[in-house]
Formats: C-alpha cells, structure tokens, sequence
C-alpha cells in the first residue's frame, strides 16, 4: 500500500496538465464529429470511426501493458501525448490545404487510440504508486467529475470554435492544448514499479510476450478477475458504437443543429459531474461492485427511454442522458478502483 504523505503536489500537478489538454482534445473531437456527421449522414462512417478508435485499445492493452511495465512510464506519457499532437497538427495541415477525406479521420483515430492507450496505461498504472489505496476511490471518482465538467464545456466550446475559427485553426486548439500535458511530465518524478520477483531474480530479462503470458496468467488465475474484466470488456464493447451514432440520433431523429448536439452532451456532462460528486463524497457501498452493479442497472434503464423517446420530446432525451451521464461515475469510478487497489503494481 502507498503510504506517502506528500503525494498530492505531483500527481495533482500531472494531472492538471491532463485535465487541460483534454479540453482542446474534447473541442476538437465535436467539430471533427459534426463534420463527419453533416458530410456524410452516414451511420456507417460514424460507427467504423467509432470502431477505428476503439478497437487498438483493445488488442494493444496487454502488449501496451508489458511495455509500459518495461519503460519509464514518464517517457511513454510524454511520447504519447506527443504522437497525438503530431496527429493533430496533420490534421490541422489536411483541413488547411483542404485535402481532407473521410479516411484521414479513420487514421487519426487509430493513432489518438494507440497513443491513448499507452498514455491511460502508464497513467493508471502511476495512480495506484502515486495515490494511497484509501484514496483511490476518491480519486476516481474526482475524475469521473473532471470529465464530465470537461463534457459540459467542451462541446459548446467546439461548437463556439467552429462558428469563429476554421476548422484547421480548432485542430490547433488541440496541439496547443497538449503541449499542456507535455510540460508537467517534464518537472514532476513519476515513480517506477519493483520488477516482479522472477525478472529480478532472473539473468535474462523476459520477452515482452512473456510478460504478456504472465499478466494473462496473472489473470486467469484469478477467476473474479476473468468476470469483471470480461464484464466491462463487453459494456465498453457495446456502448462506445452506441454513443457514437448520437449526433445522428440529434441530426436526423429530433432535426437539430451544433447547438442541439452539444447541449445534449453538456447534459449529460452535468450527469457526470453530479455522478462524481456523489461519489468522490459517498465513496460507494462497501463492496465496491455493488455500486458498479447500480449503476449498470440504471444506466440499461435510462438508455431504453432515450431509444423510445419520440422526435417531439427532445427534453426526454436530455433527461435520460443525464441520467446516463449521473450513473458513469459509479460503474467505472469503483470499477477502475478495484483493480487499482487489488491488482498487483507491478502486473
């Protein structure tokens, strides 16, 4: 367990810079999105770009694991974040010349996707050495908050932008915002975890595959371990395309504009936001699953009303976004807690 007492300064100084770069990363995502929605009206390029970012986070997660095990996880923060902001800035140079196709956005994804899942790797996996175990509840839930505050203010800034700026100019929003993640990794210790026992011991430094074959064991030794990854695997899986055919389900079902969409996300970011207020104060049941097990339920429960709600009543749709948004914090706020605090640091 970490016990350090001064362990507030860095890792709120680290994630600041986060915070803030997230913020020209979410304006930049809604203009990029509403573009693609009023181009194409296509809910086949919205679901493959859906698709395009989801899909290397999940087959790279456990070689992006045994990796960042491996490397200095300051270094992969950094280069990543740093990827991003040259996906950005090409962007910004595709929008410019205008030479932007449908299929650049497909790349783009699939590099904001590899380079997100090292970065989340090697930052969640710094959480649980950074922040005491009692805290790591807390601090999810802090950052279920943080984002939903980030999708309140996001979306109408996008929106904002893209009616005051061009579109390669709001890409730039982007680079600049990132170099604002940059800078913090660059001043604060991020600590490193001990080598497993048998690397320490051993002459030979393990392959990567056989760091992967160690976690997957790790895991599958675990039974209750298999369930809840499993469990959250399928509810990401399912619900990631899902989200992405809303600005259709805004554009074409209830005939809105920019305006429409962003305010229906700031809605559900106000969700989030009461969602992480609720727990980062509650702290959830004891069992911590039990709050995930809630708010699973009545998430299922909000998403039914806002595939029923009719073309006139956009205000059930709100409705019943926030209530999804209010429910995030508490499926994944003690989800990511109970790996923080029960899966081994250096696993």
């Amino acid at each position: 367990m970490n016990t350090r007492t001064g362990w507030k300064a860095p890792f709120f100084t680290i994630w600041t810079g986060q915070a803030f770069s997230l913020i020209g990363s979410r304006a930049a995502q809604f203009a990029l999105v509403w573009w693609l929605t009023k181009l194409t009206g296509s809910a086949t390029v919205l679901a493959m770009a859906s698709m395009a970012a989801l899909l290397p986070e999940i087959f790279l997660g456990p070689i992006a694991g045994a990796l960042v095990d491996r490397w200095n996880r300051r270094i992969v923060m950094i280069v990543a974040d740093g990827c991003i902001a040259l996906a950005s800035l090409w962007l910004a140079y595709l929008f410019w010349t205008g030479h932007m196709q449908v299929w650049h956005v497909y790349v783009i994804m699939v590099v904001r996707s590899v380079g997100g899942g090292f970065h989340w790797t090697a930052m969640q996996a710094s959480t649980s050495l950074m922040v005491p175990e009692k805290y790591l509840t807390r601090v999810a839930g802090l950052n279920q908050m943080v984002n939903g505050v980030l999708n309140i203010v996001s979306p109408p800034l996008g929106a904002l932008l893209m009616g005051v700026l061009p579109l390669h100019s709001v890409m730039l929003v982007d680079v600049g915002t990132a170099l604002g993640a940059i800078v913090p990794l660059l001043l604060v210790h991020v600590p490193q975890p001990g080598r497993a026992l048998l690397a320490a011991e051993s002459a030979v430094k393990p392959t990567i595959w056989a760091d992967v074959r160690q976690g997957l064991r790790y895991i599958w030794s675990w039974p209750g371990l298999v369930t809840l990854i499993g469990a959250a695997l399928i509810f990401k899986f399912a619900l990631t395309p899902a989200f992405s055919l809303v600005p259709l389900l805004v554009s074409e079902h209830f005939h809105g504009e920019a305006a429409q969409l962003s305010l229906l996300e700031s809605v559900t970011g106000v969700g989030i936001v009461a969602g992480g207020i609720v727990l980062s104060t509650w702290g959830g049941f004891r069992r911590r699953i039990y709050t995930t097990i809630m708010g699973l339920i009545i998430l299922g429960l909000a998403f039914v009303v806002l595939g029923l709600a009719p073309a006139g009543l956009f205000w059930v749709a709100l409705a019943s976004m926030f209530v999804g948004g209010l429910m995030i914090p508490l499926i994944d706020g003690p989800l990511m807690a109970i790996l923080q605090g029960t899966v081994a640091p250096e696993v």
